[in-house]
């Protein structure tokens, strides 16, 4: 099974963002993957998952009994684990890549902990973040400033790529696992 994890937020957000969310949903299922999400059914969550769908995709949502009120009812599977922790780890076992779209905190931790997990070489799965509107900006700076001044112990390009569009956050995906054979 081919699976793209996604890291989003579950707020209602900008056209713009929301549009860029169902661009990436549409050729995550034009190229044959199904959907690894956080199986909340508000804002980006729920944009990208309707999208799938729609489009014919399978959509995998994990998340914790805390928030599972709130979770995606027609779901293909659904998995509720009783902490993040537990969630972040079968969500990063269930993903043979990662894509960050526009998110807070959550969004941010859970990439930080797959790119210090690839850093020790616990995974070589592709991790993309999908910069729309410049938005992760800052983000890309203080990483290249890591880098810079010798605080990563791999390349940044062997860690995460930066992608500006939908289109080349799956092209990138697409060619990573074309390598790997």
């Amino acid at each position: 099974m081919k699976t793209i994890g996604v890291f989003c937020s579950a707020n209602e957000v900008d056209k713009k963002y929301v549009n860029a969310t169902v661009k990436l949903a549409k050729l995550i299922v034009e190229n044959g993957y199904d959907l690894v999400w956080g199986g909340t059914n508000k804002g980006l969550m729920k944009v990208i998952a309707d999208e799938v769908q729609h489009k014919g995709g399978k959509v995998i949502g994990i998340t914790v009994e805390f928030l599972k009120q709130g979770r995606r009812m027609n779901a293909d599977e659904m998995i509720i684990t009783k902490d993040i922790s537990d969630r972040k780890s079968l969500f990063f076992n269930r993903s043979n890549a990662i894509i960050l779209l526009v998110g807070g905190i959550g969004s941010l931790d859970e990439v930080s902990e797959l790119l210090e997990l690839k850093k020790h070489n616990f995974h070589n799965h592709p991790v993309v973040v999908l910069n729309t509107d410049n938005f992760y900006a800052g983000l890309k700076a203080q990483l290249q400033r890591m880098e810079k001044d010798g605080f990563l112990t791999k390349e940044l390009k062997e860690l995460i790529y930066f992608a500006e569009t939908p289109k080349q956050a799956i092209q990138y995906i697409n060619s990573s696992r074309k390598k790997k054979g």
